[in-house]
C-alpha cells in the first residue's frame, strides 16, 4: 500500500465546506519546517489533489497550517482584532505507507481534528 495525505475543512459553524481555505504543508526536518507546498480547499471544502501524493510520501513529521482568519474575514465572520483563530498549525506523524486523512473542523473560536479514513 502507498502512502499519501488528505484533509477536509468544514465550517461548523456556518454549516458547510470551508471553500478557498489555504493550506501550507511543511516536513519537519532536522526541527525545522520545510515548505512542500500551498493549496486551497474546493467548494467541498478539500483539496484538488492529494496533499502529499503517493510518489513523493516519506515517513516522518509533518505539519499542516490552516489560514482559519483569511477565511473566517472573507466569509464575513465579524472581525476580532486580533482574531482568536487566526493560523492553526497541525504537526502529526506519519510513522507508515498508509492514507493519512486529517481533516479539520473550524468555528471562529474552536478546532477539532483527527485522523481520520
Amino acid at each position: 500500500m502507498a502512502g499519501y495525505l488528505t484533509t477536509h475543512v468544514l465550517d461548523t459553524a456556518r454549516g458547510c465546506p470551508a471553500e478557498g481555505l489555504k493550506i501550507d504543508l511543511f516536513r519537519i526536518s532536522g526541527g525545522m519546517p520545510v515548505l512542500l507546498r500551498s493549496l486551497v480547499t474546493n467548494a467541498d471544502g478539500r483539496t484538488d489533489a492529494q496533499i502529499l501524493p503517493e510518489a513523493e510520501f516519506e515517513t516522518g513529521t509533518y505539519e499542516l497550517v490552516f489560514h482559519a482568519g483569511d477565511y473566517l474575514d472573507r466569509v464575513g465572520t465579524p472581525p476580532e482584532s486580533p482574531r482568536f483563530l487566526d493560523v492553526i498549525p497541525l504537526r502529526f506523524g506519519m510513522s507508515e505507507a498508509s492514507h493519512y486523512h486529517v481533516p479539520l473542523l473550524l468555528s471562529p473560536f474552536g478546532y477539532a481534528t483527527y485522523r481520520g479514513s
